[in-house]
């Protein structure tokens, strides 16, 4: 009888093998979409007008709660998602990153100079750009604050987590725009082209168009990926103090972010800024009404 009911457990524990992996899939595609639809959030502050801070506040801790959630369900197989939570290190990043990139909507010099019929040259449009992902990040980063005072926060390793991979799509959609502003839009489709931004965020500087890093030499390159890797632990590792004791506080993890994604944009732009587009005329050809 104990032998049987040996093999029965084994048989169940076979059954939800499938099952499980199944579960952690659709979890790291709805951690997907949630990244990218975040960063979708950048194109609401391009405008000059910024919402009220607690608004921006609530509205970062309501999405990234969301995030860490697809997060857990993604770590939580066995029932132990909080003792699991940390096991989301620097490999699990970039995973859940090389994921949602393709999934970020970029927009187009068409479509970026229809909503900014002000901006009269690339300079003024990326200002504007920079702009918007600085709120951007900023509201991010507020709500991981907001979350860190709140009295027992539970799942504070996948807040971190969830405004980590938050603020870098936020800056991956930024530095892919920043190229449609210069003229100098990755080659390929979708996903390699969202692979060649995500290896310009990772080292901070533009494309090079004659050479780009397509999303498979991403993923398959060892060197390629630790660099990322890399990057989002540095990344990690400067939030992790400002949630401490007497420090924890909103306005630290918008005025980090703040910081931070003005400086990717800075570097960026000053790369771009180096290099001739392949079309001079482009910024003419993409009059909103040429669409």
């Amino acid at each position: 009888m104990a032998r049987i009911r040996r093999l029965s457990s084994a048989h169940r524990f076979r059954k939800s093998g499938p099952e499980a992996g199944e579960a952690a899939d659709r979890a790291a595609e709805e951690a997907a979409e949630e990244i990218a639809s975040i960063a979708a959030e950048m194109e609401h502050w391009d405008g000059t007008a910024a919402a009220e801070p607690s608004h921006r506040r609530e509205r970062g801790r309501q999405r990234l709660a969301s995030l860490a959630g697809a997060l857990a369900r993604g770590l939580g197989r066995g029932g132990r998602t909080a003792a699991r939570g940390a096991a989301l290190g620097a490999r699990g990043l970039s995973d859940r990153l090389l994921d949602a990139a393709p999934r970020i909507p970029v927009r187009d010099l068409a479509t970026l100079r229809a909503q900014h019929p002000e901006a009269g040259d690339a300079e003024e449009l990326a200002d504007r750009l920079t702009a918007g992902a600085v709120r951007a990040s900023a509201a991010v980063g507020a709500g991981v604050g907001a979350a860190a005072m709140l009295p027992t926060p539970p799942t504070m390793v996948l807040e971190i987590a969830a405004e980590t991979l938050a603020v870098a799509a936020i800056e991956v959609k930024l530095i892919a725009e920043l190229h449609e502003a210069y003229g100098m839009r990755a080659p390929g489709g979708a996903t390699d082209r969202a692979g060649a931004y995500v290896n310009a965020w990772t080292n901070r500087r533009g494309i090079d168009v004659t050479r780009p890093v397509g999303m498979a030499a991403l993923r398959l390159s060892g060197e390629l990926k630790q660099q990322l890797r890399r990057r989002l632990t540095r990344h990690t590792l400067r939030r992790v103090p400002s949630l401490t004791p007497l420090l924890i506080g909103a306005g630290i993890g918008a005025t980090i972010n703040s910081r931070d994604t003005r400086r990717v944009s800075d570097e960026v732009r000053h790369d771009l800024r180096r290099r001739t587009p392949a079309d001079p005329g482009y910024w003419d050809r993409a009059l909103p009404g040429d669409r």
